[in-house]
């Protein structure tokens, strides 16, 4: 199944949701991260929650996510932006534990339960607007569920869920996003946490083929759901050599003679992709002439 991300309405406009298939886009992070199983979870769990949220964005609109926690993985960081381009990264992809005593990943061990998540939006405006709040739980879902409900003010439900196979790629991963808006009354949100609280688990959810539209209406009542678009969603790294040269030459000239005469070139990994950029000696030294 190809990844791909829905926005729905419910009862009559009253409920918004999101949800996505995103097992290929988890599995290149994971794959360009090396992450080990747990870890795995956790990355894929704050990208597709991320992927969705920014969606929630328009235009060239994007936004970052951090979770730091106090867990064994350090910290996860992701890029997303309202075309559906994500890309993340965790400090320690080495982490993995037995499962937890409900037979998961037990992702809350490696983030950790004490911490903060913060969402940093860059809506073309001067300043970003940033939220930050405690982390409630380790376990992601939860997490961004209380921030929604504390930095935003919007009563909503995230569901996060990665399946990871024995040779470390990941089987499965999707999620969703529902979110109350003024005025639903008390029936529907009766309804909506009655299906919540039956519905199996969103991996095994994805596990089963189940695409987001079936999620929804599982989550809903399929007669509720009412799609309003689909876009497709992926991982995208916008890393460059050409980014990687202006980062040298904001260093300034006498950083670049350093780097010429003391280590004869320089070599940089991005973070988020893994990818690694070289330069040599005669590299530098056309780059310290844009400086001069």
């Amino acid at each position: 199944m190809t990844d791909y991300l829905i926005k729905a309405t419910a009862f009559g406009g009253k409920v918004r949701a999101y949800s996505l298939v995103a097992t290929e886009m988890v599995n290149e992070a994971v794959r360009r991260q090396g992450t080990w199983p747990t870890a795995s979870a956790a990355l894929g769990r704050a990208m597709m929650a991320s992927t969705m949220m920014a969606m929630m964005l328009k235009g060239n609109e994007k936004m970052t996510v951090k979770v730091e926690g106090d867990g064994p993985i350090g910290s996860i960081v992701v890029d997303a932006n309202a075309k559906g381009e994500t890309r993340g990264y965790v400090t320690n992809p080495h982490v993995h534990f037995d499962l937890n005593e409900h037979g998961k990943l037990d992702v809350a061990r490696a983030v950790g339960k004490e911490g903060f998540l913060s969402v940093i939006k860059d809506l073309g405006l001067k300043e970003h607007f940033t939220g930050s709040v405690p982390i409630v739980s380790g376990e992601l879902g939860e997490d961004f569920t209380y921030y929604f409900a504390s930095s935003e003010q919007t009563p909503s439900s995230v569901g996060v869920g990665v399946l990871v196979n024995p040779d470390n790629s990941v089987l499965a991963a999707g999620g969703f996003i529902i979110q109350l808006m003024p005025g639903a009354e008390d029936v529907i949100v009766e309804e909506i946490e009655k299906r919540l609280s039956t519905i199996p688990p969103i991996s095994k959810l994805i596990e089963l083929g189940m695409p987001p539209e079936e999620i929804l209406q599982s989550l809903l009542g399929e007669e509720n759901v009412k799609v309003l678009e689909k876009a497709p969603i992926v991982f995208n790294c916008h890393c460059s050599k050409e980014r990687i040269e202006n980062a040298i030459i904001s260093l300034g000239a006498a950083e670049i003679q350093s780097m010429i005469e003391e280590d004869h070139g320089a070599e940089t990994r991005c973070h988020f992709c893994n990818e690694e950029y070289h330069f040599s000696e005669d590299d530098l030294k056309q780059l310290l002439e844009q400086v001069k």
